[in-house]
């Protein structure tokens, strides 16, 4: 197989911020529609009981945990968001991480946008979330969500399979024990 070359610098940077546009305007678009057609708290049947339509405002974390601490998730994601650019300003070259981060990003983007401009406030804004799987249990409640969080849940489970793999965000591998002579005592 051919070994691929690492992205230069600006296109990695653009690949990540390229993504991160596109699921932020996918994320609020369909956010600003759910918003203009749905009624609050009333189930609208998509597809049977599998997927359904359910406009909330999440004050908290996932599954409304932590909503007296709003502050709390605005100032993570944006650190989330600093980590992310910093990454690709300095050390993204591959471009499976470059896809991964900027999917991730645009998750991000899109819920601290709510956090920031949404009411009751800026910093304490509740997240649009209109998506309701009720075969998706956890704990007691039923998986309620929106885009920004399948990009982000998705880049996630991408994120621990690139590191799983050995691939670095500069696109070389991580030796193998056997090719590194490393024995396991």
């Amino acid at each position: 197989m051919k070994e691929r070359h690492p992205l230069p610098a600006p296109a990695a940077g653009i690949t990540i911020a390229l993504l991160a546009i596109v699921v932020l305007a996918a994320d609020q678009v369909t956010k600003y529609i759910a918003v203009e057609h749905l009624t609050e708290r009333e189930t609208v049947p998509v597809l049977g009981e599998a997927l359904q339509w359910l406009l909330i405002y999440n004050p908290g974390a996932a599954f409304s945990m932590g909503e007296g601490v709003t502050w709390i998730f605005t100032i993570a994601p944006a650190v989330v968001v600093t980590v992310i650019v910093f990454l690709a300003i300095t050390r993204v070259r591959s471009r499976l991480w470059s896809v991964t981060l900027g999917l991730l990003l645009g998750g991000v983007l899109g819920n601290l946008t709510d956090r920031l401009f949404r009411e009751p406030g800026f910093g304490h804004g509740h997240v649009v979330d209109f998506i309701l799987t009720p075969w998706m249990w956890f704990w007691t409640n039923p998986a309620i969500y929106n885009v920004a969080d399948i990009f982000i849940v998705s880049s996630m489970v991408g994120v621990a399979i690139l590191i799983i793999t050995g691939l670095n965000l500069d696109g070389s591998r991580e030796p193998k024990k056997a090719e590194t002579g490393a024995s396991d005592e």
